[in-house]
């Protein structure tokens, strides 16, 4: 444990910071699992409609410093090469 007041006050911040950064990066898992569900039951409104709200929650996180921007980019070149996918298909 930390033995100098403002060590004692880092340690507490950190705890806070992990617990909102989980929230927030639970939020972005979530929204790509939903867009990775509904491309595998090929229901293509469905995809791109959470493809389109994924969006915003992956950029977001860039600004908030949870990805790197590199990351966020992929994420969405992933997301949306298999709706196209799908889309190809149908």
């Amino acid at each position: 444990m930390a033995n100098t007041p403002q060590a004692r006050k880092r340690a507490r911040q950190a705890e806070n910071r992990r617990q909102h950064n989980q929230t927030l990066r639970s939020r972005l898992r979530t929204s790509i699992k939903k867009v990775n569900k509904a491309t595998a039951s090929a229901d293509v409104p469905a995809a791109q409609a959470a493809f389109q709200a994924a969006v915003p929650k992956i950029d977001s996180m860039v600004t908030k410093g949870l990805l790197h921007r590199n990351t966020a980019a992929r994420y969405k070149h992933r997301l949306n090469a298999q709706i196209k996918q799908l889309t190809d298909k149908v």
